[in-house]
Order: structure tokens, then C-alpha cells, then sequence
């Protein structure tokens, strides 16, 4: 940190895809930026749907991906045993893309020396902590637990993803006591993480996402050039997210079907990822083409957001799910899951929107006729979604990354 109180601050990322986790790293790093610190964004590969969205004034530091010598590399980080533990996690041919960041990421921090460098993502973590092991140097380092762990391997989810986590909680385990400090987006993710791992749940510090910012409400209110928002058309029922398990759009889509029977209703689920083909089989099956669109990823979430009737999240499971807290701060009524975790600390035990079993698709569909018969008030919603304004999200951070500023 220099003279004046400014410090740089690294925000590591694989890519800039995307996902919420991306678009958490590109805010914080705007965030660290008007608050007078050097702020960058580190990635393994400049690819992605962010990639041509970062904020002005944040630099984008592309380390490369390797994904041999990350092995070897990540084999050597620690000398007290770690390798036994991290050889069913590294060497298998379908390990995580994001341990090939490992060399480049190294090299960034021994050339660099930043002051600070935070982590987001289970891998990314344990890459940052080997990366500044391997570098010797004094980098303060914070990782950020995003998701709730012990529901990434269940049987719910797809075969090739539970054979990538099921050693992640050992891992973590060894790894997390590195760091000097351990975030979680959520006290349900912290609890869980402190169940799974064997963490001391007293060094998890929940710090929520900054999801709530100006250009979110500004972007809310751009046009939205798509024929089903005009005036005087049937309701819109909106999801967000990627088209992977977790999700579980499906069961969102004869949700909807049973809505469908009862009134004039369409859907629209914005995201991309390797479920789109088998939800338009799904829709197809259960007739719903006509009045069901899947537009891909979308820059401008919010605009779709601040025009639908209804935001429905299906979710098996979440960290602290940023599109509800989005739909919310737009003005959006709200239906969700009981998922672990997050939706019940959102919502506030059901104070702010209907919440429902995981995997229920009649309960779902019940929570979203409920709500386009009576929706929620706009101003309502506002304000329970400022309590995860960046601001006081970013100060949090910052406390962490730099206790002496």
C-alpha cells in the first residue's frame, strides 16, 4: 500500500463467462476502483459473454492457461501431504480448466506483488492459495465460497459433476486454513461449508454479493425491444441462469405447463449452457413452444426483469442466488425454492415472496398463480434488495483485504 492509502487489489477469475460469480468480480473490481485503489482483474483465458463488459477504468490481466505444468505445480504446493490428497482431484483428463491457471497465476503474483487478491469459485480458491504458496510472496489472499457444497456432488446432479467434486470438501479442508481470510455469500453457505469440511465455523465470514448497484437500476429501465413485453400481451414468467442441473428448469417448465392449463401465461429463461437442447425437447413434449423462449445469454438481464410479472427461481441448490436479490431490486415479484441456501435469508422466511419445495413443480405452479393474482409491492421488493447494495458489500471486502486501510 503506498503512501496515499491506495493498495492494488488482484480479483482472480478463470473467465469472464457468463455466470454471477463473473459478474461479481467485474463489479467489486469498479467497486475497489472508485474507492481509490488499483484494482485488476486477473484471468487464466480473457474468453466469455463479460469479456466485452468490464467496467471502464478496470484493467483485464489474461495469465494464460497451462494445463500440464499446473499439475506437476499444484503436486507441489504443499510438502505436509498435500499430494496424496489432491491426486484424485488433479490428475484425472477431466480435472477443472481453472488448475491450468496455476503456472500464469504464479508468475502474476511473483512479478506483480499485489497487495491483496481476492478469489471467488471452490477451484479458484485453491488455485489462488497453491499460486501464492508457490510464489512466496506476502499477497494477502481472501477466498469466496459461493455455493453450498454438500449439494455440488449429490445424486441429483449430473454424473461428470459429481466425479469432479466429490474430493473438493478433503481438499478444501487442507487448503481453506491458508488463506487469511474465508468469505461465504451467505450464513447458510457458511454453515454448510463448516459441516462438510470440518472449518471452524467461526473463520467463515459471510459477505453477501453486491448485487444491488447504480447500473443495475439504470440498466433496468433501457428499451427492451422483445414482442411478448408489449403492453397488453399475456404475463411473462422469467428465469435466469445457467441451463445446467442445478437449476432445474425442467421442473420450472411443467411448472409452467400446469399454468399454462389455467391461464394465458408465456416463459422465458435467459442463460446458456449444455441443458438448452433437453429443455426444448421438454417444452416440445409438453406443449409449450409456442408460448416458451430460451434467448441465450443477455447483457441487460435487468431490462427483461423490471417487465416481467414474475421472476421464478427452481433452483436444487444456490450460495446466495444474485438473480432473485436483481429481480427484486427492479420492482419483479418473487417465487423461489426452499433451496439450501439463500432464497429463506433473502426472502426473509417468505416476507417477500412465495417460497416452495426443491423439485416440486405443483407447489411451484401454485406460488406462481398466486403471484400474478396478488404480486408483491414494487417499492417493497426495492427495499429489501438495498440491504445487498455494493457499497456496503465492497466496504466488507475491503475490511477484509486490507484490515489496516
Amino acid at each position: 500500500m503506498n503512501e496515499t492509502g491506495s493498495a492494488r487489489i488482484a480479483l482472480y477469475v478463470h473467465g469472464l463467462h457468463g455466470g454471477g460469480a463473473e459478474r461479481v468480480v467485474l463489479d467489486l473490481a469498479d467497486l475497489f476502483r472508485r474507492a481509490g485503489h488499483r484494482a485488476e482483474v486477473v484471468v487464466g483465458t480473457r474468453t466469455g459473454a463479460h469479456a466485452d463488459d468490464v467496467p471502464e477504468g478496470v484493467e483485464v490481466r489474461e495469465v494464460g492457461s497451462r494445463r500440464g505444468p499446473a499439475r506437476w505445480l499444484a503436486y507441489q504446493a504443499d510438502r505436509g501431504g498435500f499430494a496424496q490428497l489432491a491426486r484424485p482431484v488433479l490428475f484425472p483428463l477431466k480435472t477443472s480448466k481453472t488448475v491450468a491457471d496455476l503456472p500464469g497465476l504464479t508468475d502474476y503474483l511473483r512479478r506483480e506483488r499485489p497487495d491483496a487478491l481476492l478469489s471467488v469459485l471452490s477451484y479458484g480458491n485453491l488455485v489462488a492459495l497453491w499460486a501464492r504458496r508457490l510464489a512466496g510472496v506476502p499477497t494477502r489472499v481472501v477466498v469466496s465460497e459461493r455455493n453450498t457444497l454438500s449439494q455440488s456432488g449429490s445424486a441429483t446432479m449430473q454424473r461428470e459433476w459429481r466425479w469432479r467434486t466429490r474430493h473438493l470438501p478433503a481438499l478444501i479442508a487442507r487448503t481453506y486454513p491458508f488463506a487469511d481470510a474465508i468469505t461465504t455469500v451467505s450464513s447458510g453457505v457458511a454453515d454448510d461449508l463448516a459441516a462438510t469440511t470440518g472449518l471452524p465455523r467461526e473463520r467463515l465470514v459471510p459477505v453477501y454479493n453486491p448485487v444491488v448497484t447504480d447500473r443495475l437500476i439504470e440498466r433496468s429501465r433501457e428499451p427492451l425491444e422483445h414482442p411478448w413485453f408489449r403492453p397488453g400481451e399475456p404475463p411473462v414468467v422469467l428465469a435466469a441462469g445457467r441451463l445446467r442441473p442445478q437449476k432445474d428448469f425442467e421442473s420450472l417448465l411443467r411448472a409452467f405447463a400446469i399454468v399454462r392449463e389455467r391461464r394465458s401465461a408465456r416463459l422465458v429463461i435467459l442463460g446458456e449452457g449444455p441443458g438448452r437442447a433437453a429443455l426444448l425437447r421438454s417444452a416440445q413434449a409438453l406443449g409449450l413452444a409456442a408460448d416458451f423462449e430460451l434467448p441465450g445469454f443477455v447483457l441487460n438481464p435487468f431490462a427483461f426483469m423490471a417487465r416481467a410479472r414474475v421472476f421464478a427461481l427452481s433452483s436444487r441448490f444456490e450460495g446466495l442466488p444474485g438473480t432473485l436479490i436483481q429481480a427484486m431490486a427492479c420492482g419483479c415479484p418473487v417465487v423461489s425454492t426452499d433451496c439450501p441456501s439463500g432464497p429463506r435469508e433473502i426472502l426473509e422466511d417468505g416476507r417477500h415472496g412465495e417460497l416452495v419445495p426443491v423439485g416440486d413443480p405443483k407447489a411451484l405452479a401454485a406460488a406462481i398463480e398466486q403471484t400474478l393474482a396478488k404480486p408483491a409491492a414494487p417499492e417493497r421488493l426495492r427495499a429489501r434488495a438495498a440491504d445487498f447494495s455494493a457499497e456496503r458489500v465492497a466496504r466488507a471486502y475491503l475490511d477484509l483485504l486490507l484490515p489496516r486501510a
